[in-house]
C-alpha cells in the first residue's frame, strides 16, 4: 500500500487530493493536511466583499467530503519536512502542528511515500509596513478578510450617503506583488456597487499597481483578439477603468501605510503618496515557512526551497539573464529535482524566473509583478501531478505521461462586475500560452486564435455558473471530474 500526503487543500491541493484517491481507490492511503477547517472558492471572495454573496457560499467544512471520499485529513499546519527520515524514523516523514480546537498544539510526524506540496502562500502583509487586515487597509484574499472588507466598506457606503466624498485606493500593497487580476475585478465591483447607489460624484476611485502598464497581470501582458482586430491589453484595461470613472498609478510600489496615506516609490525613483478613506491592497506572496532537514539533523531547506520560500520543481533556476529566458526553463512535472518522491503544485512551486520584465527604480527597487499562479493554472497543475503519482504507484514507471508547463497551457480569465442575471458587466479574456512563447509566435508572444477578450453581460452570466460549478467540483458531487480545471 502507498500513502500519499497532500500538504494543503485549496484548488490545487483538493484537485490533487481527489484525483488521487479517486484513481488509487481503497488500496492505497491519501492523507491531506491543512490548517483551514474549510475548503474556500477563493475567486468568489470578490463577491462577500462587497455584500453580494455570504461566507457560507464560498466555502464548506473539508472533513466531511473527506470521509466520504474515505480520504484521512488532519487540520495542522506542515512545519518541517524530513525526506530521509531520521534515526528514529527511517521513512521520509512531514512533521505537522495541530489547529484545530481538540488537538491545538499537539505535534505528530506523519510519514509518506510520496508528498505534494501545495501549501500556496503565505500573504505576506508585513513585507509592507502597515499593510492588511488590523492595520490601515483591507484584503479579500480569504473569505474572513472579504467579510471584514465588506463591512467597512458598507459603512463608506454610508458616509457617502450622507453627503461625505471619499477616496477609495484599490490594487497592490508591495513592489513585488502578484494577483493584480483579483484587485482589478474588485476595483470594478466597487465602482459597480457605488454606482448602483448613485453615489458615483461622491467617490473618487484609484487603482495603484506595481505593473508597468495596465493589464500586465503579472504575465508581461498579452496582444488579444477583439472584434476582428488585435488589441493590447493596456487598451483593453485602461478602456474599462475608464468606463468605470477609475483613475490609476502605474508603476508604483507601495512601501509604507499609515492611518488614511500609502507611501510608494515610481520606477523613476520618485518617493509620493495616496491618500485613501478605504483601500484594498494585495499582499506581497511567499512561502509558507517550512524547512527541510536530512536524516543527521542538518538543515537542508535550499535543497528543497528557493530562497522566497516556493519549492524547488524541474525548472531551470540558473539565474540567466531574463532576455536569455525561455519557456523551456518553465517545469512541466513539478518533481522535486533532489527527491523523486516530492511535488509542489499551484503557488508553492517556484517561479524560475518573471514572466513580466523586472523593472527597477534608481534606488534599485524592483517594481515587478511577480508570476501569477492562481485559478485555473493551479488546478490544471495539482491533476498533472496526482496522475503522474498514481500511473508511478500503479506500474513502477519513472517517466511522466502527463505534462502541464505554463509555456505550453492556457488560461481563461472572467473580471466580473456586478451580480445577477440582468445586471452586471464582466470583461473575459483568455491566453494561450500563459507564459510567452517568443520562438513560436514571434509577432506576438502567443496565439491570438485562443487569446481573445470580450466584454459585457455574458461574460458576466459564465462568471456565476463558474463559481456553482466549481463548488459542486469540490464537493464531490455527482461526476465532479467532468468538470474540467
Amino acid at each position: 500500500m502507498a500513502k500519499v500526503v497532500v500538504l494543503g487543500a485549496g484548488i490545487s491541493g483538493h484537485t490533487a487530493a481527489a484525483f488521487i484517491k479517486k484513481k488509487l481507490g481503497s488500496k492505497h492511503q491519501v492523507v491531506v493536511v491543512s490548517p483551514a477547517e474549510y475548503y474556500q472558492w477563493i475567486p468568489s471572495n470578490i463577491w462577500i466583499g462587497v455584500g453580494k454573496m455570504t461566507i457560507d457560499q464560498v466555502r464548506f467544512k473539508l472533513k466531511p467530503v473527506y470521509d466520504r471520499w474515505k480520504i484521512d485529513f488532519k487540520q495542522a499546519k506542515a512545519t518541517a519536512i524530513y525526506p530521509e527520515g531520521d534515526e528514529g524514523l527511517g521513512r521520509p516523514y512531514v512533521s505537522i502542528e495541530y489547529t484545530d480546537k481538540t488537538r491545538q498544539g499537539q505535534t505528530e510526524n506523519v510519514d509518506y511515500d510520496y508528498l505534494v506540496n501545495a501549501t500556496g502562500p503565505k500573504l505576506n502583509f508585513a513585507a509592507t509596513e502597515g499593510l492588511g487586515p488590523g492595520k490601515f487597509t483591507h484584503s479579500v484574499c480569504s473569505c474572513d478578510h472579504a467579510v471584514a472588507t465588506w463591512d467597512a466598506l458598507k459603512g463608506c457606503m454610508d458616509r457617502m450617503a450622507k453627503g461625505e466624498k471619499l477616496r477609495f485606493l484599490i490594487g497592490t500593497g508591495h513592489p513585488g506583488a502578484t494577483c493584480q487580476g483579483a484587485a482589478f475585478e474588485y476595483a470594478l465591483n466597487v465602482a459597480h456597487q457605488i454606482k448602483a447607489r448613485g453615489l458615483q460624484d461622491k467617490a473618487e476611485i484609484t487603482w495603484i499597481s506595481n505593473e508597468y502598464e495596465l493589464g500586465d497581470f503579472g504575465m508581461g501582458g498579452a496582444f488579444i483578439k477583439r472584434g476582428g482586430y488585435v488589441t493590447p491589453t493596456k487598451v483593453f484595461s485602461e478602456s474599462i477603468f475608464a468606463e468605470y470613472g477609475i483613475r490609476w498609478i502605474k508603476r508604483a510600489g507601495v512601501t509604507k501605510i499609515e492611518e488614511g496615506i500609502a507611501h510608494y516609490e515610481t520606477l523613476d525613483g520618485e518617493m509620493k503618496t495616496a491618500a485613501f478613506d478605504f483601500a484594498m491592497l494585495i499582499p506581497a506572496f511567499a512561502g509558507a515557512g517550512l524547512k527541510a532537514f536530512n536524516k543527521a539533523g542538518e538543515d537542508i531547506t535550499p535543497q528543497l526551497f528557493a530562497p522566497s520560500g516556493f519549492m524547488k520543481v524541474d525548472a531551470d533556476y540558473s539565474g540567466k539573464a531574463f532576455e536569455d529566458w525561455s519557456v523551456e526553463d518553465w517545469p512541466s512535472t513539478y518533481q522535486n529535482p533532489a527527491f523523486s518522491n516530492i511535488f509542489a503544485t499551484g503557488i508553492a512551486f517556484a517561479p524560475p524566473h518573471q514572466i513580466s520584465k523586472p523593472m527597477k527604480s534608481p534606488n534599485g527597487t524592483l517594481i515587478t509583478p511577480a508570476p501569477p499562479r492562481t485559478g485555473m493554472p493551479s488546478g490544471v497543475i495539482g491533476k498533472i501531478v496526482a496522475l503522474n503519482i498514481v500511473d508511478r504507484i500503479k506500474t513502477g514507471r519513472t517517466d511522466f505521461k502527463h505534462k502541464a508547463s505554463m509555456g505550453k497551457m492556457g488560461a481563461a480569465c472572467v473580471v466580473s462586475a456586478g451580480y445577477g442575471m440582468i445586471k452586471g458587466n464582466a470583461a473575459t479574456m483568455t491566453v494561450f500560452p500563459i507564459v510567452p512563447d517568443w520562438e513560436k509566435y514571434p509577432q506576438w508572444g502567443r496565439d491570438l486564435t485562443y487569446t481573445v477578450g470580450e466584454a459585457g453581460l455574458a461574460g458576466h452570466w459564465i462568471k456565476i455558473v463558474l463559481h456553482y460549478m466549481f463548488i459542486h467540483k469540490a464537493k464531490g458531487y455527482p461526476f465532479w471530474w467532468l468538470i474540467p480545471e
